[in-house]
Protein backbone atom coordinates (compact mmCIF):
# COMPACT_ATOMS: atom_id res chain seq x y z
CA UNK A 1 0.00 0.00 0.00
CA UNK A 2 1.37 3.43 -0.94
CA UNK A 3 1.27 6.35 1.45
CA UNK A 4 -1.41 8.01 -0.67
CA UNK A 5 -3.61 4.92 -0.61
CA UNK A 6 -3.10 4.57 3.14
CA UNK A 7 -3.91 8.25 3.78
CA UNK A 8 -7.12 8.14 1.76
CA UNK A 9 -8.18 4.83 3.35
CA UNK A 10 -7.78 6.33 6.82
CA UNK A 11 -9.60 9.51 5.76
CA UNK A 12 -12.62 7.76 4.26
CA UNK A 13 -12.87 5.28 7.16
CA UNK A 14 -12.79 8.17 9.62
CA UNK A 15 -15.49 9.93 7.57
CA UNK A 16 -17.78 6.88 7.74
CA UNK A 17 -17.13 6.64 11.48
CA UNK A 18 -17.88 10.34 11.93
CA UNK A 19 -21.29 9.78 10.36
CA UNK A 20 -22.16 6.44 11.99
CA UNK A 21 -21.03 6.92 15.58
CA UNK A 22 -22.90 10.13 16.50
CA UNK A 23 -26.03 8.73 14.85
CA UNK A 24 -25.81 5.58 16.97
CA UNK A 25 -24.65 7.16 20.22
CA UNK A 26 -26.62 10.42 20.28
CA UNK A 27 -29.74 9.68 18.21
CA UNK A 28 -30.76 6.00 18.22
CA UNK A 29 -29.42 4.86 21.60
CA UNK A 30 -30.88 7.68 23.79
CA UNK A 31 -34.30 7.23 22.19
CA UNK A 32 -34.46 3.76 23.70
CA UNK A 33 -32.21 3.64 26.76
CA UNK A 34 -33.46 5.95 29.53
CA UNK A 35 -30.92 6.55 32.27
CA UNK A 36 -32.30 5.66 35.71
CA UNK A 37 -35.52 4.10 34.38
CA UNK A 38 -34.91 0.49 33.46
CA UNK A 39 -38.63 -0.37 33.29
CA UNK A 40 -39.22 2.31 30.63
CA UNK A 41 -36.04 1.24 28.87
CA UNK A 42 -37.23 -2.35 28.58
CA UNK A 43 -40.58 -1.12 27.29
CA UNK A 44 -38.79 1.03 24.70
CA UNK A 45 -36.65 -1.92 23.64
CA UNK A 46 -39.81 -3.82 22.83
CA UNK A 47 -41.80 -1.05 21.15
CA UNK A 48 -38.92 0.78 19.44
CA UNK A 49 -36.67 -2.11 18.53
CA UNK A 50 -35.71 -0.49 15.23
CA UNK A 51 -33.94 2.38 17.02
CA UNK A 52 -31.99 -0.07 19.16
CA UNK A 53 -30.96 -2.16 16.16
CA UNK A 54 -29.90 1.06 14.43
CA UNK A 55 -27.67 1.87 17.41
CA UNK A 56 -26.12 -1.61 17.33
CA UNK A 57 -25.45 -1.31 13.60
CA UNK A 58 -23.87 2.11 14.07
CA UNK A 59 -21.56 0.83 16.81
CA UNK A 60 -20.55 -2.17 14.68
CA UNK A 61 -19.72 0.15 11.78
CA UNK A 62 -17.71 2.34 14.18
CA UNK A 63 -15.49 -0.49 15.39
CA UNK A 64 -15.13 -2.00 11.92
CA UNK A 65 -13.82 1.36 10.73
CA UNK A 66 -11.42 1.35 13.69
CA UNK A 67 -9.90 -1.88 12.40
CA UNK A 68 -9.52 -0.47 8.89
CA UNK A 69 -7.95 2.71 10.29
CA UNK A 70 -5.47 0.76 12.44
CA UNK A 71 -4.40 -1.28 9.41
CA UNK A 72 -4.01 1.73 7.10
CA UNK A 73 -2.31 3.92 9.72
CA UNK A 74 0.38 1.28 10.11
CA UNK A 75 1.26 1.60 6.41
CA UNK A 76 0.97 5.38 6.52
CA UNK A 77 3.45 5.79 9.37
CA UNK A 78 5.69 2.73 9.06
CA UNK A 79 8.35 4.77 7.19
CA UNK A 80 8.74 6.93 10.33
CA UNK A 81 9.25 4.07 12.77
CA UNK A 82 7.98 0.61 11.86
CA UNK A 83 8.07 -0.80 15.39
CA UNK A 84 6.29 2.19 16.95
CA UNK A 85 3.75 2.25 14.13
CA UNK A 86 2.98 -1.41 14.78
CA UNK A 87 2.57 -0.72 18.50
CA UNK A 88 0.22 2.18 17.73
CA UNK A 89 -1.88 -0.07 15.50
CA UNK A 90 -2.04 -2.82 18.12
CA UNK A 91 -3.34 -0.43 20.77
CA UNK A 92 -6.20 0.50 18.43
CA UNK A 93 -6.86 -3.13 17.48
CA UNK A 94 -7.12 -4.25 21.13
CA UNK A 95 -9.38 -1.27 21.87
CA UNK A 96 -11.55 -2.34 18.94
CA UNK A 97 -11.76 -5.96 20.09
CA UNK A 98 -12.96 -4.82 23.52
CA UNK A 99 -15.43 -2.50 21.77
CA UNK A 100 -16.87 -5.37 19.73
CA UNK A 101 -17.25 -7.38 22.94
CA UNK A 102 -19.17 -4.48 24.48
CA UNK A 103 -21.52 -4.30 21.47
CA UNK A 104 -22.24 -8.01 21.78
CA UNK A 105 -23.80 -7.18 25.15
CA UNK A 106 -26.31 -4.98 23.29
CA UNK A 107 -27.05 -7.89 20.98
CA UNK A 108 -27.72 -10.02 24.07
CA UNK A 109 -30.08 -7.32 25.37
CA UNK A 110 -32.04 -7.40 22.11
CA UNK A 111 -32.19 -11.20 22.28
CA UNK A 112 -33.53 -11.06 25.85
CA UNK A 113 -36.33 -8.58 25.25
CA UNK A 114 -37.39 -9.76 21.78
CA UNK A 115 -38.12 -13.32 22.93
CA UNK A 116 -41.22 -13.65 25.17
CA UNK A 117 -39.88 -16.91 26.61
CA UNK A 118 -37.26 -15.03 28.64
CA UNK A 119 -39.94 -12.94 30.37
CA UNK A 120 -41.78 -16.16 31.22
CA UNK A 121 -38.67 -17.90 32.50
CA UNK A 122 -37.14 -15.01 34.43
CA UNK A 123 -40.05 -12.77 35.38
CA UNK A 124 -40.20 -8.99 34.96
CA UNK A 125 -37.87 -8.06 37.83
CA UNK A 126 -34.97 -10.41 37.03
CA UNK A 127 -35.29 -9.62 33.32
CA UNK A 128 -35.03 -5.89 34.02
CA UNK A 129 -31.98 -6.51 36.22
CA UNK A 130 -30.30 -8.58 33.51
CA UNK A 131 -30.94 -5.92 30.88
CA UNK A 132 -29.59 -3.21 33.18
CA UNK A 133 -26.46 -5.23 33.90
CA UNK A 134 -25.76 -5.73 30.19
CA UNK A 135 -26.39 -2.08 29.30
CA UNK A 136 -24.11 -0.88 32.08
CA UNK A 137 -21.50 -3.45 31.03
CA UNK A 138 -21.56 -2.05 27.50
CA UNK A 139 -20.74 1.47 28.71
CA UNK A 140 -18.21 0.32 31.30
CA UNK A 141 -16.23 -1.83 28.89
CA UNK A 142 -16.22 0.80 26.15
CA UNK A 143 -15.13 3.51 28.62
CA UNK A 144 -12.38 1.29 30.00
CA UNK A 145 -11.09 0.51 26.52
CA UNK A 146 -10.78 4.23 25.83
CA UNK A 147 -7.50 4.18 27.79
CA UNK A 148 -6.02 2.07 25.00
CA UNK A 149 -7.41 4.45 22.38
CA UNK A 150 -5.90 7.43 24.18
CA UNK A 151 -2.45 5.82 24.14
CA UNK A 152 -2.98 5.09 20.44
CA UNK A 153 -3.69 8.79 19.83
CA UNK A 154 -0.54 9.87 21.68
CA UNK A 155 1.59 7.51 19.60
CA UNK A 156 -0.19 8.61 16.44
CA UNK A 157 0.47 12.26 17.20
CA UNK A 158 4.16 11.58 17.85
CA UNK A 159 4.58 9.64 14.60
CA UNK A 160 2.74 12.29 12.59
CA UNK A 161 4.93 15.00 14.13
CA UNK A 162 8.07 13.08 13.18
CA UNK A 163 6.89 12.02 9.71
CA UNK A 164 8.00 14.99 7.62
CA UNK A 165 5.28 14.34 5.01
CA UNK A 166 2.33 15.29 7.24
CA UNK A 167 2.17 18.79 8.83
CA UNK A 168 3.61 18.80 12.33
CA UNK A 169 0.68 20.83 13.63
CA UNK A 170 -1.55 17.80 13.04
CA UNK A 171 0.70 15.71 15.27
CA UNK A 172 0.44 18.33 18.01
CA UNK A 173 -3.35 18.43 17.69
CA UNK A 174 -3.56 14.65 17.92
CA UNK A 175 -1.45 14.57 21.07
CA UNK A 176 -3.67 17.26 22.59
CA UNK A 177 -6.66 15.19 21.45
CA UNK A 178 -5.33 12.11 23.27
CA UNK A 179 -4.56 14.09 26.42
CA UNK A 180 -8.06 15.59 26.33
CA UNK A 181 -9.65 12.14 26.19
CA UNK A 182 -7.39 11.00 29.02
CA UNK A 183 -8.33 13.91 31.27
CA UNK A 184 -12.00 13.28 30.57
CA UNK A 185 -11.71 9.53 31.27
CA UNK A 186 -9.98 10.09 34.60
CA UNK A 187 -12.34 12.82 35.81
CA UNK A 188 -14.89 10.51 37.52
CA UNK A 189 -12.09 8.99 39.63
CA UNK A 190 -9.61 11.81 40.31
CA UNK A 191 -11.62 15.03 40.14
CA UNK A 192 -15.35 14.20 39.99
CA UNK A 193 -16.49 17.72 40.86
CA UNK A 194 -14.34 19.56 38.33
CA UNK A 195 -16.07 21.30 35.44
CA UNK A 196 -14.26 20.09 32.35
CA UNK A 197 -16.72 20.84 29.57
CA UNK A 198 -14.10 22.87 27.75
CA UNK A 199 -12.02 19.68 27.27
CA UNK A 200 -14.34 18.62 24.44
CA UNK A 201 -12.70 21.19 22.14
CA UNK A 202 -9.55 19.03 22.09
CA UNK A 203 -11.48 16.22 20.40
CA UNK A 204 -11.55 18.15 17.12
CA UNK A 205 -7.93 17.11 16.50
CA UNK A 206 -9.12 13.88 14.90
CA UNK A 207 -11.60 15.81 12.75
CA UNK A 208 -8.88 18.16 11.47
CA UNK A 209 -6.64 15.16 10.75
CA UNK A 210 -9.46 13.47 8.80
CA UNK A 211 -10.13 16.56 6.70
CA UNK A 212 -6.44 16.95 5.89
CA UNK A 213 -6.19 13.31 4.80
CA UNK A 214 -9.22 13.62 2.53
CA UNK A 215 -8.12 16.93 0.98
CA UNK A 216 -4.34 16.56 0.87
CA UNK A 217 -3.74 12.86 1.39
CA UNK A 218 -3.60 12.09 -2.31
CA UNK A 219 -0.64 14.49 -2.66
CA UNK A 220 1.59 12.76 -0.12
CA UNK A 221 4.91 11.81 -1.66
CA UNK A 222 6.74 8.63 -0.89
CA UNK A 223 9.79 9.34 1.30
CA UNK A 224 13.07 9.27 -0.54
CA UNK A 225 15.09 6.10 -0.06
CA UNK A 226 18.70 6.80 0.91
CA UNK A 227 21.44 4.76 -0.78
Amino acid sequence: MTLRQAALTVGFAMLVMTLATPLANFYFYPRVVISGDIAQTVQNLVTHRGFFLGAILGFLVNFTCDLVIAWALYFLLAPVNRALSLLMAWFQVVYTVVGFGAVFKLISVDHLVSGPEFLTLLGAGPLDAQVRLLLEGFRTEWSGAMVLFEIHLLLLGYLVFRSGYIPRILGILLVINGLGWMVDSLSPYLYPNARLGFISITWYGELVFMVWLLVRGWKIREPAVEA
